[in-house]
């Protein structure tokens, strides 16, 4: 496949210094992309709009990866909804429109597997955005989600421009948030393993009843995922959506219970006590697995099987738990 991109284009990664930004930029880098620009959030916050224009206006931008966003598990969603509805949204609408008036013709905005319905038919198809009610406990980051796919869309339509939208399924690896509380599930049930080792506890407290089907991948595979959707002309590209459904889901096509990816991490981890579940606490939806058959037919497969990712996670877990 030939790319629409070049080594010497300028791809402003937003969002560089979280999980899925920083394996972005690390799989540019690999493929010896020349001038990839980042900037810190203290030097540019997204979340305002004149500082977006600002920096926009300031340097020259041929592609943008849009990774920024606020991110969080069940208990920091049920938390913060305010937080989470309005980062979201002011970020995808400064970055999408600054880029659109600044004369950006190429986006790649990440998404989220939890656009989708709770209840959604599984495997998950790209169809099947908006077509039932949304699972509560993240309801106010989904939408922000969704308005963000239809955000490419509408300037899609109206201006011309050539922004594309993936969905990623659960992801975890190096860079990932380990806090106890505001992290995904692989993360935090990590940190809990370990400390419970360290610590000699005899069990482990688990939200739900760990009967919830929930599919993984690796941050590297997402990222490769990323640049291998990124490099499609847009005739190829626009062969395998449509403008009015335009995004693409990315995930291994691959998923186990709660309980068997706790099961996973305790021997991964070494954890020999037991493991509690806590029946008090939500589920979320009962099963959540993305149909990747289109990505699939666009020449890319995940590589990383699941117990080989979390020992690379939990390795570099141990070497920057500090």
């Amino acid at each position: 496949m030939s790319s629409v991109l070049s080594k010497k284009d300028s791809i402003f990664v937003a969002g560089h210094s979280g999980m899925v930004g920083s394996a972005i930029v690390r799989q540019l880098e690999k493929l010896e992309f020349v001038n990839i620009l980042t900037e810190s959030r203290n030097n540019v916050d997204l979340t305002d709009q004149s500082t977006v224009i600002n920096f926009f206006s300031t340097n020259i931008i041929d592609y943008v990866v849009l990774a920024a966003a606020r991110v969080g598990g069940i208990f920091a969603n049920s938390e913060y909804p305010a937080e989470f509805i309005y980062e979201n949204l002011m970020i995808e609408c400064n970055v999408i429109h600054s880029a659109y008036i600044t004369g950006v013709k190429r986006l790649l905005f990440l998404g989220s597997s939890c656009i989708y319905p709770k209840l959604s038919k599984q495997p998950i198809k790209e169809s099947e955005l908006l077509t039932g009610a949304l699972e509560p406990s993240n309801e106010p980051y989904t939408i922000a989600k969704i308005a963000g796919i239809k955000l490419c869309e509408s300037y899609n339509r109206q201006y011309g421009v050539y922004y594309r939208s993936v969905m990623p399924t659960n992801l975890y690896g190096e860079g990932d948030n380990f806090h106890i509380n505001n992290s995904h599930v692989v993360p935090a049930l990590l940190r809990k393993f370990h400390e419970a080792k360290i610590n000699n506890n005899n069990s482990v407290s688990i939200w739900g009843d760990g009967s919830a089907m929930r599919e993984f991948l690796y941050v590297e595979d997402m990222a490769d995922a990323c640049v291998h959707i990124m490099s499609f002309s847009d005739d190829i590209y626009n062969s395998y959506t449509k403008p009015t459904l335009s995004h693409i889901n990315i995930g291994s096509g691959v998923d186990l219970s709660i309980r068997e990816l706790a099961e996973t991490i305790k021997e991964i981890v070494g954890y020999r006590g037991n493991l509690l579940f806590d029946t008090s606490k939500p589920n979320g939806p009962p099963r959540k697995l993305l149909n990747v058959s289109k990505l699939n037919s666009m020449g890319w497969k995940y590589q990383t099987n699941l117990k080989t990712g979390l020992k690379k996670t939990y390795t570099w877990y141990l070497d920057n738990i500090n």
